[in-house]
């Protein structure tokens, strides 16, 4: 049949490297850039190079002893893994061209109006949830485990810390990743991957059960809903910090399975699993599930849908 049914091989070569070149480019790039599973990949790779060194320079500096509970360590922690999440994304943020805004926690609304509403649900969460444990005789408040001026010190320090938690664990579960990969299979979708991965996460904790981590999953889907209503991760940054202190701090009951130095009362949780949440704390109960489900209702009515969906920007 000779060149004229292959065609010359000129013609072979070039169509070869056409077609490897249209492959590469439906592999790594679509119309908008790199692909969202690349842009991923460099901000995983990016965030555990940065926890890793300071990992090393916090355990270098403050030689935590192995298997005590240092506040210190445990803070500072917190706060570099925060900056690991977020100096990765403003790396990313060049790379793409993109303001810092859209990976959900713009300046212009820091500590802002949203934020307090969401410290509000999450007082009221954790007040509801630990009212109704009590009024079905589950849980005693105890009796005060520190006293004076040692109070108002654990109440800062609590409230600080979690406030740093919920930056962290909203940013790297909500933030640049939930941007990305929305970008790439759909919010929802990706919504629900990551707060599956952040239940997975919570697993890790001592005292934690499956429960726990459903419970873990819904409040995160729940933290998702409100960052697709308001275009940031401010009320679900406040929501988070207030019951994590709620239940650390104020009412002294296992947090994600962990019982923390430093809290209010000797408090006591007694009778079923499904009413206590067991040992993963009270947000393993079933209330808190019921709980939730009144805020997706509510929060549905204070922010109705708006089309198109957009993240804040700055």
């Amino acid at each position: 049949m000779g060149d004229d049914f292959f065609g010359t091989p000129r013609e072979v070569e070039t169509a070869s490297t056409r077609a490897s070149g249209e492959f590469r480019g439906n592999l790594f790039w679509n119309e908008t850039g790199l692909r969202a599973g690349w842009r991923l990949l460099i901000y995983a790779a990016l965030f555990f190079a940065f926890i890793i060194v300071s990992t090393f320079l916090l355990s270098s500096l403050m030689h935590p002893a192995r298997g005590v509970f240092s506040f210190r360590f445990q803070f500072f922690g917190e706060l570099a893994s925060f900056l690991s999440a977020f100096f990765a994304a403003w790396i990313m943020s060049r790379i793409e061209r993109r303001q810092m805004g859209v990976y959900g926690l713009p300046l212009r609304d820091a500590l802002g109006k949203e934020f307090w509403l969401g410290c509000a649900f999450g007082l009221c969460e954790i007040l509801v949830l630990i009212g109704l444990i009590t009024a079905m005789g589950a849980y005693s408040f105890g009796s005060l485990a520190e006293h004076g001026t040692a109070i108002a010190k654990w109440a800062l320090f609590w409230g600080v810390f979690f406030v740093v938690v919920g930056l962290f664990e909203e940013f790297l579960f909500r933030g640049y990743a939930l941007y990305t990969l929305g970008d790439g299979i759909g919010f929802w979708p990706a919504a629900v991957l990551l707060s599956c991965s952040f239940g997975a996460v919570h697993i890790q904790n001592s005292g934690e059960g499956w429960i726990g981590v459903a419970g873990v999953v819904f409040v995160g889907l729940f933290w998702s809903f409100t960052l697709k209503r308001t275009g940031s991760l401010w009320f679900a940054l406040g929501m988070h910090a207030t019951f994590d202190f709620g239940e650390t701090f104020l009412f002294s009951v296992p947090d994600s399975g962990m019982i923390f130095p430093g809290h209010l009362s000797n408090a006591t949780l007694h009778g079923p699993s499904w009413l206590t949440g067991g040992t993963p704390g009270p947000e393993g109960s079933v209330i808190d599930f019921l709980i939730l489900g009144v805020f997706f209702f509510v929060f549905d009515r204070m922010y109705p849908a708006k089309k198109p969906f957009r993240y804040a920007s700055s």
